[in-house]
């Protein structure tokens, strides 16, 4: 029975508080414990403070990522100690496991999203998310297991953008966008930095302590102060069925608009190897470039502040350049830095990459604006939940691809790798016994080749984002959306001129006090000063 459903006992009946063995389970001692369920649903929908804003989610998205932030380098620490043998592989099978958890649940917890709302759901994905963090200090195994299981909920990022698309409007929707990964940049910022600092001065445990409490803050603020962002009028009528939960029967509904499938292509062959590299990036800066822990976190810090810088800019981009070309503009900056990364074999050029991979990181929240515009507005969390499962499927690909390749060019990431020189050398024995070891650390004409072959997929993600069409084309009758009619739209700056709307023609009306009102995503461009993506 859904949350929302009506049914059972109002209180609950003291004769039905204990059950005995040999007692049957019937209806009538059911209905209390769902009549309860029911009474804390409806308190956990109508508690919060103030209106539905975007503000609410930059705090959920700020505080989830900023506790597991503070673990940055202490979980690379336990990871080589808990795995010593097989630390990369390892890291991959686990970050692997998380991710085909997270495709195979991502549509579901956005379908049921739309039906039951995005608090309870917000509370249900960031709770189990942050659930393996006190586990660290406790069990490292236990750890490592819960975070590969944490992949069922990991979909917040799903939620959190359709909770934005609920309280925003069209023409301001990309710079939500942006600024939701933004946050999740400056949460970046300083975690890592203070989580190192804390490990070193203070212990590991105080580290996972604070970390921990942060998480707990979270959940917190999601139960006290975010208010839900769905209307019940705004909600499918009918429940959600298995169809629209199957991340694979979502994904072929999906294949049958064509610009919805090509965007999903370019996040496919784009996150692939990203993904790949947000799992061993600070490991390989570490371990096999020479960076020590304190330049590791001031790396991640001015990666942040230039991601925050980037993800501002955004609205602006999107209304210059049009949704299509700002997609391809981050995807050329994302393949630039992963060729840095591939062939650099300098400190600096590792500097100068993680500059280029600041301003690729707008391509994710422009596919999300583009996403939104061509879905209804009951299908928001279905369908950001298939990018988002898209995403989680890449987390499960993406770093065992880059563990292969690292494996297949003989690049072992792990503690006892040397990481002086980046080419094949003669090194002295640590015991001073005057043998000579033959180290083969890093090719020497590609020292990261995984990043090569990251760039080659993008060059791939560039091509097909290269055929997205610039207008929605008048025959379009995609699931995703309702019939167009004759009239195309211009994009870029041709949209100021004829000032066509997308959405007019995507947005379910509803009947509100006897009058036809639109759905709650407003159209794209209602008036001449507004911009198209």
């Amino acid at each position: 029975m859904p949350p929302g459903a009506k049914g059972g006992a109002e209180g609950l009946d003291p004769s039905c508080s204990e059950l005995h063995d040999n007692e049957e389970i019937t209806p009538d001692i059911i209905a209390p414990s769902l009549s309860l369920f029911q009474r804390c649903y409806r308190h956990l929908k109508s508690s919060g403070v103030g209106e539905a804003s975007v503000y609410h989610a930059l705090v959920v998205i700020f505080l989830e990522f900023f506790a597991w932030g503070l673990l940055t380098m202490p979980i690379i620490s336990v990871l080589n100690e808990t795995f010593p043998d097989h630390t990369f592989l390892m890291n991959g099978l686990i970050m692997g496991i998380k991710g085909l958890l997270s495709f195979l649940s991502a549509p579901l917890i956005g379908a049921l999203s739309d039906v039951w709302g995005r608090k309870f759901f917000l509370l249900i994905t960031v709770a189990f998310t942050c659930a393996p963090i006190p586990l660290m200090s406790i069990n490292t195994w236990w750890f490592f297991a819960m975070i590969s299981i944490s992949g069922v909920f990991a979909c917040t990022f799903s939620v959190v953008f359709a909770y934005v698309a609920d309280v925003t409007e069209e023409s301001q929707r990309s710079l939500a966008y942006g600024l939701v990964s933004a946050t999740f940049a400056a949460s970046m910022v300083i975690s890592p930095a203070l989580g190192a600092w804390t490990m070193t001065v203070y212990g590991e445990n105080l580290a996972v302590a604070l970390a921990t409490a942060i998480a707990v803050l979270d959940v917190f603020f999601i139960l006290v102060a975010v208010p839900e962002s769905l209307p019940e009028k705004a909600r499918p009528p009918v429940p959600i069925s298995w169809e629209q939960a199957d991340p694979f029967a979502a994904l072929g509904k999906v294949g049958k608009d064509h610009t919805i499938l090509m965007l999903c292509v370019t996040v496919f062959l784009s996150y692939l190897p990203e993904a790949g590299q947000y799992s061993c990036i600070f490991v390989y800066l570490k371990l096999a470039m020479g960076f020590s822990a304190v330049m590791v976190a001031v790396f991640i810090a001015i990666v942040g502040i230039l991601s925050v810088g980037a993800q501002i800019l955004l609205g602006p981009l999107m209304k210059t350049l049009g949704s299509k070309h700002t997609i391809m503009l981050g995807l050329l900056f994302e393949m630039l830095q992963l060729m840095w990364y591939g062939f650099g074999s300098q400190t600096w050029m590792m500097w100068a990459a993680g500059v280029l991979a600041s301003v690729s990181s707008i391509t994710y929240p422009a596919i999300s604006a583009f996403v939104s515009m061509h879905s209804d507005a009951d299908k928001q969390g279905l369908v950001q939940g298939m990018v988002t499962g898209m995403r989680g499927l890449c987390n499960g690909l993406g770093p065992a691809m880059f563990g292969v390749i690292f494996y297949l060019f003989h690049v072992d990431l792990n503690d006892e790798t040397p990481s002086l020189p980046l080419k094949p050398s003669f090194l002295e024995d640590s015991n001073q016994t005057g043998t000579t070891i033959h180290i083969d650390v890093v090719p020497q004409l590609v020292p990261g080749p995984p990043f090569v072959f990251g760039a080659l997929l993008v060059i791939c993600a560039l091509l097909v984002a290269a055929f997205i069409p610039d207008e929605t084309s008048p025959m379009a009758t995609g699931p995703l959306h309702h019939h167009s009619s004759t009239s195309r739209r211009p994009s870029g700056k041709y949209a100021y001129q004829k000032c066509l709307s997308l959405d007019v023609h995507f947005e379910p009306e509803r009947i509100v006090s006897g009058r036809s009102k639109v759905g709650p995503l407003s159209p794209l461009v209602d008036n001449c000063n507004s911009a198209a993506l």
